[in-house]
């Protein structure tokens, strides 16, 4: 062969294996629908919950403003709902830590210990949506 002739060759591989790896790396970005739903929903901003302000006047989007329209960051914040409370939190791990002594002595069983963290895990997943739905009513 010619040094032409393989040149050619080489070229021909070289167009080839790029022809290959662009079809790859393009066939990798298709998305269903559903993914497409999925990916956009994750990528969602979060909808704000502003709780009107205790104290003055309720100012609108949370923050109060001046006369002249600019926006007071010096007036408290007002939290997007009520929090837990110190006595809540100790009962809380309280029951938490009663659960995990009672599955160490072995007076409660592998499965039930497995239903009550499933419960509790469930309840972190819902108690959000929940409230939210509570709150908006």
């Amino acid at each position: 062969m010619t040094k032409n002739g393989i040149r050619r060759i080489a070229t021909f591989n070289r167009t080839a294996l790029i022809c290959v790896a662009a079809a790859m790396a393009l066939a990798g970005c298709n998305l269903t629908a559903e993914q497409k739903a999925a990916a956009a929903a994750k990528r969602a901003a979060p909808t704000a919950v502003v709780m009107p302000a205790t104290k003055g006047e309720a100012a609108e989007g949370g923050l109060a403003k001046y006369p002249d329209g600019y926006p007071n960051f010096g007036a408290p914040l007002t939290a997007a709902n009520v929090q837990m409370s110190d006595e809540q939190a100790a009962e809380l791990q309280h029951q938490l830590t009663a659960l995990g002594a009672r599955r160490k002595a072995g007076t409660i069983s592998e499965a039930e210990y497995q239903a009550k963290v499933a419960e509790m895990r469930r309840l972190a997943a819902e108690h959000g949506t929940d409230t939210l739905s509570e709150i908006s009513k």
